[in-house]
């Protein structure tokens, strides 16, 4: 269950800053997008419970998503196969002033270490990529997650890869890509698996999630040139705005770097 940790999640952002390099911007793009959905969750299942939430984390790593979620009060829990980000998870924790419940496995110990039916939210952002079975490891998901509750996915959108690689020059890579059922140009290419927003969506209906919404990350942020930014205070606060909007258009979410899947476990 493990993840590149370039691109584990950096948590809440703050909305009043907006950095000026291409890097920066694309993080701060992506965390919006992803958080201004979540926003929405986290105050909907709220007002269900009437209280704080239990929120498992799938692969959480070092708290990216896990901290910012305790500090709303939320009881957040964290299971990830990594005792090094278990640890510096509990050192930031320990910085925030909260608590996560820090437990080490994989997908498959999930229906081991969390009761049946006991989140109301999970985030499985940038798992699925790395796991042996997706939809294996995601019945797990669905299967410690509450009737009504919901599920966060994160995942390596294949379109982009094919778009990024033939922008790049590697033409032929491009199309091994496109041509490859698990959304790989080569054996060396470091990302075991990429999907297609139909598979994903596919896949979570497999494991019992039909309700599902789709969002685009990182529409632009990944083809902008870095001179976009020079010499512009506000080409950050322009790129977030764009990316928000272009999040949910059904024709440019296709060709985001991510694609965030909201479900919905039904409640009956």
């Amino acid at each position: 269950m493990g993840r590149n940790r370039v691109t584990d999640n950096p948590g809440v952002p703050s909305g009043g800053t907006f950095a000026t390099g291409p890097h920066r911007a694309a993080t701060t793009a992506r965390t919006a997008v992803v958080w201004n959905v979540l926003r929405d969750v986290l105050a909907g299942l709220g007002s269900e419970s009437g209280g704080p939430l239990e929120i498992v984390d799938a692969g959480g790593g070092t708290g990216g998503s896990a901290v910012p979620l305790a500090e709303l009060g939320h009881h957040v829990t964290v299971v990830e196969p990594s005792p090094d980000s278990l640890a510096a998870l509990e050192r930031r924790a320990a910085e925030a002033g909260v608590r996560v419940r820090a437990l080490q496995g994989e997908t498959g110990d999930l229906a081991d270490l969390v009761p049946a039916g006991h989140a109301d939210l999970v985030l499985v952002h940038n798992v699925l990529e790395y796991v042996e079975d997706p939809l294996a490891a995601l019945v797990d998901v669905v299967g410690i997650t509450r009737p009504g509750g919901a599920v966060s996915l994160l995942a390596a959108n294949a379109v982009a890869g094919i778009l990024h690689r033939a922008l790049a020059g590697h033409l032929q890579e491009a199309q091994r890509l496109l041509e490859s059922a698990d959304g790989r140009w080569g054996e060396a290419d470091p990302m075991p698996r990429r999907f297609t927003e139909r598979q994903l969506v596919e896949l979570a209906a497999l494991a019992g999630l039909p309700e599902t919404e789709v969002r685009g990350v990182r529409v632009f942020s990944d083809l902008l040139p870095g001179r976009v930014f020079e010499g512009d205070p506000q080409a950050g606060r322009a790129l977030l705005e764009l990316e928000q909007a272009a999040s949910a258009h059904p024709e440019l979410s296709g060709i985001a770097t991510q694609l965030h899947v909201l479900a919905r476990r039904p409640a009956r």
